[in-house]
């Protein structure tokens, strides 16, 4: 078709107008995306930020077969999170997994901390705290007291589930579990079963029961159980560490001379164990005052301080010790010395 010179001058403006839109165009686009992904990079990282200051708690459990998306629907509804949307587009560019478990989050914290804390597995715990120098019936009620119910806490410490421990090797086939949980305090999660809580308490005990050491029992004339049971004895008797291989002195010089231990915390543990009062003067295999040798078993559990005293007792001759009421422990050589010390120094607590 024929066009005139008139018509293609009246079409170069109109291509020249449309030319221009378009690089207008172009050039807004140019401008404006960038500053649409600054704004929409610097939205996300608004979302990932924590929304408060971790006064919003939440325990959190995560199931086994949980989903990134189940997580993030429960965090924004209870606000420990600013955007579900958010924690599961930054969970994809991680490429994070759940480890199940218990949870305690809160709202200080950000969705990178949150995820980190899940695939982690850094699942709520506890401190479970077996004391020193306790009785198996006050680590049981200990345990309760800690939150598990009676019946768990009862048995837990049944020996016979323990048998093939190490720390148990020396104990006597109708032995129990007393003088043999290792005082510790053990962080476990909230559905670790406290029969673990034991194991630990042995493994602990079996570190102490070293070969070094066994051997540094049987050079006193002992075998182990004994050891452990002359070790809570001292436990029992005195807390200072320099007075420990003292006592444990007096005691092997004692066993050796076949005079009788005269310990008083023996014979309160005998009385303990029928539910007779707590005094030295009940009848029972435990009374010390009474009955030679050691007591038939341990009465507390014992720290590496009171097993070394008997491995090493100090190098001296006593064969009386009494702890005044002042808390300091004095030593004697003769009957005669430590009555006359025990009526100046113990006038309260020798009456109990």
């Amino acid at each position: 078709m024929y066009q005139s010179k008139d018509d293609f001058r009246a079409r170069r403006p109109r291509q020249f107008a449309l030319k221009k839109f378009f690089k207008r165009l172009l050039m807004t686009v140019l401008i404006l995306l960038p500053v649409t992904i600054l704004g929409s990079w610097m939205w996300f990282q608004s979302q990932l930020a924590a929304p408060g200051d971790g006064l919003v708690e939440l325990q959190l459990v995560i199931d086994e077969g949980s989903t990134h998306e189940i997580v993030a629907e429960e965090l924004a509804s209870s606000d420990i999170i600013k955007s579900a949307f958010a924690y599961r587009l930054q969970a994809r560019l991680e490429n994070t997994e759940l480890v199940a478990g218990n949870y305690d989050v809160n709202d200080g914290q950000s969705v990178r901390d949150l995820l980190a804390l899940f695939s982690e597995g850094r699942v709520t715990t506890q401190l479970v705290t077996i004391l020193p120098a306790s009785r198996l019936s006050e680590i049981q009620a200990n345990f309760i007291a800690q939150g598990y119910n009676e019946a768990e806490a009862a048995e837990a410490l049944k020996a016979d589930q323990y048998r093939d421990h190490p720390a148990l090797e020396s104990l006597p086939p109708e032995g129990t579990l007393e003088g043999y949980l290792y005082p510790e305090s053990f962080r476990v999660s909230e559905d670790t079963p406290l029969s673990e809580v034991v194991r630990l308490s042995l493994d602990e005990m079996a570190l102490l029961l070293s070969p070094e050491r066994k051997a540094g029992i049987r050079a006193q004339g002992l075998t182990v159980h004994e050891g452990i049971i002359l070790a809570s004895i001292v436990e029992e008797e005195v807390s200072e560490l320099d007075d420990k291989p003292i006592v444990a002195q007096v005691f092997i010089k004692r066993l050796n001379e076949g005079i009788p231990l005269g310990s008083d915390p023996t014979a309160r543990y005998g009385a303990s164990l029928v539910g007779l009062e707590e005094t030295v003067f009940a009848d029972t295999p435990y009374n010390t005052r009474t009955n030679g040798g050691l007591p038939p078993t341990p009465i507390s559990n014992i720290s590496a301080s009171s097993l070394d005293a008997v491995i090493s007792p100090s190098d001296t001759e006593y064969l009386y010790f009494v702890s005044g009421d002042d808390g300091i422990t004095r030593f004697s050589f003769t009957l005669e010395e430590h009555e006359r010390k025990t009526r100046e120094f113990c006038i309260e607590l020798c009456q109990l």
